[in-house]
């Protein structure tokens, strides 16, 4: 499956990402808000085997997306929708995209791609996201996607060490369909 937006491709990981996915989940500055990495060359292909075996999996749970720009075919992301509850309908999301292309919407854009996959071809109810307290830039996009705050979890996530905050977010079927007609 692949989704297109203006400027992006989400297109199911391939073997030879392994390069272009390392370069951003090895980067310390790009993790930094993750429970996992910077990743070695090892952890790297266990994710992309992950990955792959996500493409078959049945019924499928998870949809792991690499982000490519269309105009250059270079790869600069992830995104990934987890369904966790196929009976209540429930879905998480997450995004990251390489500190280069950061600043330009593009995890915006993933963003709304994967709203959209969800609810317009998934049927899905409600959709979650949660980011550090600290990253003012996720917490944006999650806004600008149509994503509500709905709470604050503390001592969430043991990252490195140290119990960090997670934010929640959340949007619901019929709210993101009200925020598309605007």
């Amino acid at each position: 499956m692949e989704l297109k937006t203006q400027r992006l491709l989400l297109r199911p990981f391939r073997a030879g990402d392994h390069e272009a996915v390392h370069a951003f989940a090895s980067d310390p500055e790009i993790v930094r808000w993750m429970d996992w990495g910077p990743n070695t060359p090892e952890e790297t292909s266990i994710f992309l085997g992950l990955a792959l075996l996500s493409e078959t999996e049945r019924p499928r749970r998870a949809y792991r997306f690499a982000v490519v720009r269309a105009a250059d075919d270079a790869l600069i992301g992830s995104a990934e929708l987890h369904i966790e509850s196929p009976e209540n309908k429930r879905a998480t999301m997450g995004y990251l995209i390489a500190r280069p292309a950061q600043g330009h919407g593009y995890a915006t854009e993933a963003g709304q791609a994967l709203i959209s996959l969800a609810f317009d071809e998934l049927g899905l109810h409600r959709v979650t996201a949660t980011c550090d307290p600290s990253n003012a830039g996720s917490a944006a996009v999650l806004r600008k996607i149509g994503m509500t705050q709905e709470g604050h979890l503390h001592d969430h996530f043991l990252i490195r060490g140290s119990w960090r905050d997670r934010l929640l977010f959340a949007v619901l079927n019929s709210q993101a369909r009200v925020s598309q007609a605007r």
